[in-house]
């Protein structure tokens, strides 16, 4: 039986096979740590978090503790890494978490991974077009005394993300860069502003109390919480791009979740010092979205407010770049192994960029964001608005599938050291992943429990099991499209998860 060591070995420098079929291989060499670095964290859209995730979490769920929330599951998301950060060095694939977990689970499991990924991103990405169009639109009319309905922006926003796609993975961690960090500089502008002149009960460390998570909403708060992270498992994505992914994809994670935890532990405590503690709750239901831009109106004048407005933009279209191309590699390294058409698996000859998979995913936010607009008949202002419905609906949906991927990938990492006769010398990382996977069950469990609560719904709404059915169908399909390829065609399902190794398959077995 040949070693994983062996046939990564094998492989041409850089991790790209010299093969027939080059093109089925991503460009190597091409990031480094700052690249790798911005192109994770603009997944997160730091400003779209403080401005939209944080008073809805305040709003919806009442919880003052949640700067808290955010050191406790920056916990959970270190244990996490640590076994995935290991793994990387070990599995190099723009899959990701399917190729992982098929390395530790089997091909079948890895199928159904794939899918659960493909979908999970896709509605990611997909749902923030419409908190994009929703709020150019307002912009428009604000300053621009222009009326414009929310799908053109979204639409114009579809093409130009496409577009970029399509380029080279450093033209577009250049323009995640450049947005990423006017963005923070901004967001750290208001913390300083609101720690140095803070509300009537001054700089008050009350949100960091545990006594302040209690109640029923602390569960599904965790849900809103654990979202805002989303962006920093996409390191692994990359790592056939980097020149040392067994270095740089590890650095990059933990920079990624300490980076975060800090930054939004230390924001979402601004918004309770600028407020004060007691009333954090009921400014934020009175002002919902505006809440940052109320605070800063009042600190920092109104030009800096608009300026705020338009960087609000800008982030969300840094995140919409950042998940389509992981949307794209995901689809590249599925068309690769067999489990799209193989067109997917091939680069862009003028790029080296997957350009199928970029087209994939254009197109299907395309298809989503037009059925919305065509079933938009209510004011944009109202919550139950189309425009406001994709937004909620698609990012709850991508969070419960990314969730999920992640214990799976907690339980991978166990399995796959165990099965390689390492369990002694890993025994502390598999420790840290299997308390990882449990916390991410009990998270994953929540989510499902209050789903309807998440997007807005109603107990009794048929919602709070189709949304969530989607991520189910996925993984169903996914591992009814593995069973087939294990019967049916078995040297394609023996490759699920292998990404360039797979090419000294191809390679012996023509020799």
């Amino acid at each position: 039986m040949t070693t994983d060591s062996s046939r990564t070995n094998a492989a041409a420098p850089g991790g790209i096979s010299t093969f027939k079929g080059q093109e089925r291989a991503l460009r190597a060499d091409r990031l480094g740590t700052g690249g790798l670095l911005l192109s994770v964290l603009a997944a997160t859209a730091p400003l779209m978090v403080v401005a939209g995730v944080m008073p809805t979490t305040y709003a919806v769920m009442g919880i003052v503790g949640q700067p808290l929330l955010f050191v406790l599951l920056c916990v959970v998301l270190i244990l996490f890494s640590v076994g995935y950060a290991e793994m990387s060095r070990h599995v190099h694939n723009a899959g990701a978490f399917y190729a992982y977990i098929s390395r530790g689970l089997g091909g079948t499991a890895g199928a159904g991974a794939a899918l659960v990924a493909l979908v999970a991103y896709n509605a990611l990405q997909v749902g923030i077009y419409g908190i994009f169009g929703f709020e150019v639109s307002g912009l428009l009319a604000t300053y621009a005394d222009l009326e414009v309905a929310w799908w053109i922006p979204a639409l114009l926003a579809v093409l130009a993300v496409g577009l970029l796609g399509w380029l080279k993975i450093d033209v577009n961690a250049r323009v995640l860069g450049v947005l990423l960090v006017i963005e923070v500089l901004l967001v750290v502008v208001f913390d300083v502003a609101a720690i140095t002149d803070p509300g009537g009960e001054g700089l008050s460390l009350h949100a960091f109390d545990p006594g302040t998570l209690t109640g029923a909403g602390v569960g599904t708060a965790l849900c809103f919480c654990i979202a805002a992270f989303l962006g920093f498992e996409q390191a692994p994505v990359y790592a056939e791009e980097t020149s040392r992914p067994h270095v740089l994809v590890p650095r990059v994670m933990f920079l990624a979740v300490g980076g975060v935890a800090v930054f939004f532990a230390l924001s979402s405590w601004a918004l309770t010092v600028a407020t004060g503690p007691s009333a954090v709750v009921g400014t934020a239901r009175e002002q919902s979205a505006g809440l940052l831009f109320f605070l800063t109106e009042s600190r920092l004048g109104g030009t800096f407010t608009d300026v705020l407005h338009i960087l609000f933009v800008t982030g969300m279209f840094a995140a919409l770049l950042s998940f389509h191309n992981v949307v794209a590699r995901y689809a590249f390294a599925m068309g690769r192994e067999g489990l799209l058409p193989a067109a997917f698996g091939r680069t862009s000859g003028s790029s080296g960029a997957p350009g199928t998979g970029s087209l994939l995913q254009t197109a299907v936010a395309a298809v989503v964001v037009i059925a919305f607009a065509v079933a938009d008949d209510k004011p944009v202002g109202d919550p139950t608005a189309p425009v406001l419905q994709l937004f909620t609906w698609c990012g709850n949906i991508g969070a419960l599938g990314v969730i999920l991927l992640m214990a799976a990938a907690s339980l991978s990492v166990v399995v796959f050291f165990v099965r390689r006769g390492a369990a002694a010398a890993q025994s502390w990382r598999l420790v840290t992943s299997a308390l990882a996977g449990i916390a991410l069950l009990v998270i994953a469990g929540y989510t499902v429990k209050d789903f309807e609560v998440l997007v807005g719904a109603g107990p009794d709404s048929s919602l709070s099991w189709v949304l969530p059915g989607i991520i189910g169908l996925a993984l169903a399909a996914g591992l009814v499209l593995g069973l087939v390829l294990r019967a049916r065609a078995p040297e394609k399902h023996a490759r699920i998860g292998l990404g360039n190794e797979a090419f000294q398959l191809d390679k012996a077995a023509s020799s």
